[in-house]
């Protein structure tokens, strides 16, 4: 899938993948998708929680090298 923005969180203990993607969803438009790459195995409970709290779409995760990558389309 594609995405509109990139954050690097790798090597980052939660909350941190989460507070760097609150704050960069915050400057997107609404349907951009934030791709967020964290090791911290927290983020796959965090990050998905933090989307239905916050109105986002959490649209899935994938490995990468050294973690996961993880989607999330800005909500309105």
């Amino acid at each position: 899938m594609k995405w509109d923005v990139e954050i690097d969180c790798l090597g980052m203990l939660c909350p941190l993948p989460v507070l760097r993607a609150r704050k960069r969803l915050i400057g997107m438009a609404a349907g951009d998708v934030l791709r967020v790459l964290a090791s911290d195995k927290m983020a796959a409970i965090d990050l998905p929680h933090f989307c239905v709290e916050a109105g986002h779409k959490f649209l899935g995760t994938s490995d990468v090298k050294g973690g996961s990558a993880y989607l999330i389309q800005r909500g309105m």
